[in-house]
């Protein structure tokens, strides 16, 4: 492992060199451009954040390399552009990172976690000269992330319930709206009060330090197991799922719950 501030700008040094390679002589990495990145973008991402789910650290180091290589691919577009390139990069988020750290950089005074998210957001609206907070939620963010970036948001801005227990009132009230909504037959209506019902959820999870996105992927996995158990028991067994009555799937569910970790 590389410890030495020189080892690491070398690295990264050699890093850009090989792009400028690639990007003179590989038929496909010419071709990128900022749009034909995007989607690799959002799934090297995804997969980062599926190693570090796994607590895989040398995974983790590989998705970060792969993150890395495509921040100095954007660089260089932006270069090829004449509009940035990655030292501009860099610079730009060294500056920020400073602007919007005045208790360490300057003389604010912050010495809560609060009182930190405060100064930021305030920072960034004066910034970008935006009229609300929530501005700075990209649009294009899965609704459960973006539900958690909503409530961080206007938790910055003094807007939020104090304790996770004062969410659970918030519940109960969705949950007793949705439920006269399924009563009305009226789909809009008891799609909007679902929504209401799941924005609650992930407000109490957020103030209980949870993650909700982790967890409802934890519960995917877990359904996957067992319905895959249930899926080979039921070959071992000569039949197939739909051969089968409720009451027999039943069962090899209680055997697949007990074979689990969870």
């Amino acid at each position: 492992m590389m410890n030495s501030r020189a080892a690491k700008l070398e690295a990264f040094g050699r890093l850009l060199d090989i792009m400028d390679t690639l990007r003179a002589e590989c038929p496909w990495d010419k071709k990128q451009t900022l749009e034909s990145l995007r989607h690799l973008t959002i799934e090297e991402t995804y997969e980062l954040a599926d190693a570090i789910e796994e607590g895989d650290l040398n995974e983790i180091k590989k998705e970060l390399g792969d993150l890395m290589l495509h921040m100095v691919f954007y660089s260089k577009i932006g270069s090829e552009k004449g509009a940035f390139d990655a030292a501009d990069v860099l610079n730009s988020v060294c500056d920020k990172l400073i602007h919007r750290h005045p208790h360490i950089y300057g003389d604010v005074e912050a010495t809560t976690e609060a009182q930190v998210k405060a100064n930021w957001e305030a920072i960034k609206l004066k910034e970008k000269g935006t009229k609300s907070v929530l501005q700075g939620v990209p649009r294009g963010l899965p609704a459960l992330v973006k539900a958690i970036r909503i409530g961080d948001k206007a938790r910055g801005a003094g807007f939020d319930w104090e304790q996770p227990q004062d969410v659970w009132v918030k519940i109960r009230e969705e949950l007793a709206e949705f439920e006269e909504a399924q009563e009305s037959g009226n789909q809009d209506f008891i799609e909007s009060e679902l929504g209401d019902v799941l924005f609650s959820i992930v407000n109490f999870a957020r103030l209980s330090d949870l993650d909700p996105e982790l967890a409802l992927e934890r519960t995917n996995k877990k359904f996957i197991y067992r319905f895959t158990y249930m899926e080979n028991a039921a070959i071992e067994s000569g039949k197939s799922l739909t051969d089968m009555s409720l009451d027999e799937m039943e069962a090899l569910w209680n055997e697949a719950k007990h074979t689990s970790l969870d």
